[in-house]
């Protein structure tokens, strides 16, 4: 790794599958790319094809290719049976919080005992994705929960009683 590269600060961004939550979250990390910043952008497996299929549609092949920019991937528990079909939204909800902490720390931890990137210094989760504050917590880095949606879709939220 190059000097470059050693002080380049590392993102970690887990976006909520739907595209709703991937385009916001793709825009900061191009963001902070832009910026300098070496970024990891994770995608279940299931949505995984379907985001390269949506960053080719429009026309942001700019990161292919990139070293500092790169894109991994873990298990949402749900099978892939149909990779176009439509997900069942409370089942990936059910599926993420019970089954994707555990694959979502072991990436954490592999991308840090890598050399061919700098250490994680940041995990951005969206807001539906506790788990990854909840890893980035476990491993002592700092994390920042993204919420997507709007402003008024979060008081919605907030006013939601349980």
């Amino acid at each position: 790794m190059g000097s470059t590269e050693a002080t380049k600060s590392h993102a970690v961004f887990i976006p909520y599958p739907p595209q709703g939550h991937v385009t916001p979250m793709m825009q900061l990390a191009k963001l902070l790319h832009s910026k300098g910043f070496h970024i990891t952008f994770v995608n279940t497996e299931f949505n995984h094809s379907r985001l390269i299929r949506l960053i080719r549609s429009e026309g942001t092949d700019t990161l292919k290719g990139l070293s500092d920019f790169k894109f991994e991937t873990i298990t949402d528990g749900l099978p892939l049976f149909d990779r176009d079909a439509t997900q069942d939204v409370p089942a990936l909800c059910v599926s993420t919080r019970k089954n994707c902490l555990a694959p979502f720390l072991e990436l954490l931890k592999m991308l840090n005992s890598s050399s061919k990137q700098p250490p994680v210094m940041c995990v951005i989760a969206d807001g539906v994705m506790s788990f990854g504050a909840k890893a980035a917590k476990v491993l002592g880095i700092p994390d920042v929960i993204f919420w997507t949606a709007s402003a008024c879709g979060l008081v919605g939220y907030w006013q939601r009683k349980d």
